[in-house]
Formats: structure tokens, C-alpha cells, sequence
């Protein structure tokens, strides 16, 4: 019997095809605990493109078996019935109950350089959550997903790219109630929680969702007193833990719209960084001078003779 061999520079070339070719591992270790709070019982939600859109607050589910969105998505990305092709098969929700299909509607999802297509079941139903993406979009990107890491991780041109999720976002949403006064009818409850369900979209959760306010429509401005001075607060120097906690809050803020940026500064204020129990920062402003510049009234009705 004879054996044949291939040249050393041929199997060279053939090791390095290959592992060229080879799907990069993917997996999670502590590392990826980094940023997160530890320990905790979060769902993984995070920010997809849906559509063409950045849609936040969609979870990942992959103990769901179909792709769900809800119908604040639906009407923000004004998508009409002719838009959607029929959908039969009946979907329960967690509590049992059988749930109102609109239909179904393929989008693409984009992560990065990555495009999948995907088959989303419209629902008529209140979720604190935007969308639902599960196993069939996980699968097609050929992604694994860990809540415990908050991560979401998939191979794309030999290397392992990552989708992060927001815990304070996953929080949100499970805070996300109206308390509905005791005393109200059974009727009258009835009514007023089917119209909050279906104007839940107006409702603003945090100060990142409520941008683009008209200022011509709503304006707060501070009394302060004409005879105050502007005072500029000294620097102070932040670690860099707060510095950067600071910069992430300001940058959030400037993309809601909230605040801007000026540059005849008369006021100067300090931030003060606060940790919250959550183990996130709280970045306040230290509004002492101001504070003393506005003048209390104790009376804010006029005098009536």
C-alpha cells in the first residue's frame, strides 16, 4: 500500500483555506458581565433597525417560535391594512387568553452590515414592549443570546459581532402602569383602561421619549430675579467613572432633543453624579445660586379686594 502526501506548501494553503472559511466560536464568558448589574433577573431588550427605522424597547425571545409586533410599532411605522397579508393560526398570550391578529408583514431587520427578513405577526394588543423577535430571526442570523451577558452575539465576515442590551430599558418597561383610581365603576374602569391601552403611544416614559415638544405650544421659564447677578459656578474636577457617566447622559439628552447647546453662557452651573440603587448613574445639576436667584411667592393668586 502506498500513501500519498501532499507538499508541506499545499497543506499549508489547505489549513489556512480552511480556517479562513470556518465559522468564528461563539460564546459568552465574564467578561461580557462587564456594564451590566449583577446579578439580576432582566429580560435581553435591546435597539434593532427595523424597517428602516431604530426601533427600541424589542425584546428577545428565543422560547418564541414567531417574530410579534405590537401595535405601537405598527402605527409608528404607518403601516396600513393593505399592507398585510393574512395570518390564521390563532396566538395566545401569556395569560391564556386568545389575542386579536391584524396579520402579518415581512421587514427586514438590520444588524450592522447584516440584512434577514422577517416574518412579523401584527397584534392588536398593549405590551410595554415594541416588537418581539425569537428564534427564527436568531437562527437566520445564525446568532446565540444570553440574558444573564445582555447580549446577543452572531458571526459576521469571520468576526463575532454583538448587540448589547439597555437593562434600563428592560426595567422600564417592566414599570410601565397607570393606577386606575379604586373608587371608579367597573364600567367606567373598563373604559378608561381600553382608552389608555389604545393611546399608550402618547405617554411619555422617560425624557428620552419625549422629544420634538414645540415651544411655542409649552415653555417653562424660571422666575429669577432681575437684580441677581449671573454667577459662574467654579469647575469642578468629576473622576472619570462620573465624567463619563455625565457625557452618556448629556448625549441621550441632546438626541431627544431636550437640551442644546449654547455658548453665552450667563449661568454656570456643576454637575453632580449620583449613584442610583439600580447601580446606574443619576446625573443632577447643582442649582444652588440659581435657586436663591428666584424669589418664592407664597401667594400666586392675585389679591382680591
Amino acid at each position: 500500500m502506498s500513501v500519498a502526501r501532499h507538499p508541506v506548501e499545499a497543506d499549508d494553503w489547505e489549513c489556512k483555506r480552511v480556517k479562513g472559511m470556518a465559522s468564528p466560536i461563539l460564546g459568552f464568558s465574564d467578561k461580557d458581565k462587564v456594564g451590566t448589574i449583577q446579578p439580576h433577573n432582566d429580560a435581553l431588550v435591546v435597539t434593532l433597525r427595523i424597517g428602516g427605522y431604530d426601533v427600541r424597547r424589542v425584546l428577545v425571545d428565543q422560547g418564541s417560535a414567531v417574530e410579534v409586533m405590537y401595535h405601537d410599532l405598527y402605527k409608528g411605522l404607518k403601516l396600513r391594512p393593505e399592507d398585510l397579508t393574512a395570518y390564521n393560526p390563532p396566538l395566545v398570550s401569556f395569560e391564556g387568553k386568545t389575542v386579536i391578529l391584524k396579520g402579518q408583514i415581512r421587514l427586514l431587520i438590520q444588524t450592522d452590515s447584516n440584512i434577514v427578513e422577517v416574518d412579523f405577526i401584527v397584534v392588536d394588543a398593549y405590551s410595554p414592549y415594541t416588537a418581539i423577535v425569537a428564534r427564527p430571526w436568531l437562527h437566520t442570523l445564525e446568532a446565540v443570546s444570553s440574558t444573564l451577558h445582555q447580549k446577543v452575539k452572531y458571526p459576521s465576515e469571520g468576526q463575532v459581532k454583538e448587540v448589547v442590551g439597555d437593562q434600563a430599558m428592560a426595567r422600564q418597561c417592566m414599570e410601565r402602569f397607570f393606577q386606575v383610581g379604586s373608587e371608579l365603576s367597573p364600567q367606567e374602569k373598563e373604559k378608561l383602561i381600553d382608552f389608555l391601552r389604545k393611546n399608550v403611544d402618547v405617554f411619555a416614559w422617560d425624557a428620552y421619549e419625549a422629544s420634538g415638544v414645540v415651544l411655542n405650544f409649552i415653555c417653562h421659564h424660571l422666575n429669577v430675579s432681575p437684580v441677581v447677578t449671573p454667577k459662574k459656578q467654579p469647575p469642578r474636577r468629576l473622576s472619570k467613572e462620573h465624567a463619563d457617566a455625565m457625557r452618556e447622559e448629556v448625549m441621550k439628552l441632546k438626541k431627544a432633543g431636550a437640551i442644546k447647546e449654547v455658548f453665552y453662557l450667563e449661568w454656570l452651573a456643576n454637575t453632580v453624579v449620583v449613584k442610583k440603587k439600580s447601580g446606574k448613574w443619576r446625573v443632577c445639576v447643582d442649582c444652588t445660586d440659581l435657586n436663591k436667584a428666584c424669589p418664592k411667592d407664597p401667594f400666586p393668586m392675585p389679591q382680591i379686594n
